[in-house]
């Protein structure tokens, strides 16, 4: 073999050398095959984050501290949902608002890929005159309806992506165990509050499913966000209730503008005690950023301001 030869050899192997160096690495070359998750609000996104992990890419329609019942989605939202591969919405009469989901849904051609986290939960329904047939949507605020949830993310994950099943099958075991000892918490936390003093009043009646878990009675001002809100006969209502009830504490929802239930604390004397979760979480960094740390803020705040701490 002559010179020339044996250079050309080392040049070859240097340049493949070099090409194996660029080449990425597994776990970037893995990036383009995480599934993508489409949610409809933070929540859904959350507890998907934490079941698919590694494997997902998830994005949340409706921005954090934002009121999912009525959104204008916008092109972003519309490029994710046809790029994805999966799509989670609440259900139970939540993304409703000028039919805004259905829409987008029917237009992106998704409906094949797309799956209702609530399947399974029994249903609360409206009280309100004329609205008996609708549901309440807020089923998530009962952990163990958060749990349902995520199990119905796992189903749904582990069949469009048998591969990681395994993973997606411990993630769940291992998140659910961390909110079957919230919910154990919280109903002892919420059994020292006194019989009498169990009644918690927010602006949206988003709280029966909560309270009917944890045994408390939930009063409101409106029973659902829609633009019949605040009312003089909604006002005079809930003004007697806590008047006539003594209740100790206001709670307004993070999601909710705060001046109608001022209005309740100016005319009653009670004082709000702090702000609480619903519909949103909070934004990351802060307080109330997961589904599990939102729940542990409720569960903290609402025992103290009920027990008079």
């Amino acid at each position: 073999m002559n010179r020339k030869q044996l250079s050309l050899i080392a040049l070859l192997a240097s340049l493949l050398l070099l090409l194996t160096a660029c080449l990425p690495k597994k776990e970037e070359s893995m990036a383009s095959d995480k599934l993508k998750v489409v949610t409809t609000y933070s929540i859904i996104a959350d507890i998907a984050e934490n079941i698919g992990k590694d494997h997902v890419d998830v994005y949340s329609m409706v921005p954090r501290g934002t009121d999912p019942h009525q959104y204008d989605p916008k092109p972003n939202d519309t490029q994710a949902v046809e790029k994805a591969d999966l799509v989670f919405y609440n259900g139970l009469n939540l993304e409703t608002g000028k039919g805004w989901f259905d829409k987008l849904i029917k237009n992106s051609r998704k409906e094949d890929s797309t799956f209702m986290v609530s399947q399974g939960v029994t249903p609360i329904h409206l009280s309100e005159k004329g609205k008996e047939s609708e549901e309440d949507p807020h089923a998530w605020l009962n952990i163990q309806n958060g749990i349902i949830y995520a199990q119905n993310i796992e189903k749904e994950l582990s069949k469009k992506d048998p591969q990681h099943k395994e993973d997606y099958q411990k993630n769940l075991k291992a998140y659910t165990d961390k909110l079957q000892q919230l919910d154990t918490e919280a109903k002892a936390k919420i059994a020292t509050i006194l019989e009498e003093d169990r009644i918690l009043v927010t602006s949206e009646g988003a709280f029966k499913y909560f309270s009917k878990q944890y045994g408390l009675t939930a009063e409101y001002i409106w029973e659902i966000n829609t633009d019949n809100q605040g009312t003089p006969a909604q006002l005079n209502r809930i003004n007697t209730i806590v008047k006539d009830k003594n209740v100790k504490a206001l709670f307004v929802e993070t999601s909710v503008s705060p001046k109608t239930m001022e209005s309740v604390s100016r005319q009653t004397g009670v004082k709000i005690y702090s702000k609480i979760f619903t519909d949103s979480l909070a934004d990351k960094g802060q307080k109330g950023d997961t589904y599990y740390d939102m729940l542990k803020w409720n569960i903290e705040h609402i025992t103290d301001g009920l027990s008079g701490r």
